[in-house]
């Protein structure tokens, strides 16, 4: 079974730098988040959590809720309840993937996430 894994986003109040951190559950009950990270402090605004889909890219890099895959054409993943999994969602916030088109994680690389790098949608719809 793969570990439960959360990506945790944040933003400097002062500067405005994104800054990202990962944790598994068990180092989350292990202590306190303040002393996991100065992140954990009144100077960072916690912007999201996003949990890590437990699937991987086809270089092996753990695809989180939010990142930004890149299949020929650039999709943000998204978790759909209706449907209990994560699925490629376009910009326009449809989804991109039909009937026809069933994309597979090992297919793609993630290029980044909506945080970090939101101008790669932007750049895919122009």
């Amino acid at each position: 079974m793969e570990i439960i894994k959360i990506r945790y986003t944040f933003r400097h109040k002062g500067s405005g730098n994104i800054e990202m951190k990962w944790y598994s559950i068990g180092q989350l009950e292990e202590r306190a988040a303040a002393k996991l990270s100065p992140v954990f402090s009144d100077e960072y605004e916690l912007i999201s959590r996003d949990l890590f889909t437990g699937l991987k890219d086809k270089n092996g890099r753990m695809i989180y809720d939010r990142d930004i895959w890149d299949i020929g054409r650039r999709f943000q993943v998204e978790f759909e309840e209706d449907r209990c999994g994560y699925f490629p969602f376009a910009n326009d916030g449809g989804c991109g993937c039909c009937a026809d088109e069933v994309y597979q994680p090992y297919e793609g690389d993630i290029i980044g996430n909506i945080y970090e790098n939101p101008n790669l949608l932007e750049a895919a719809e122009e």
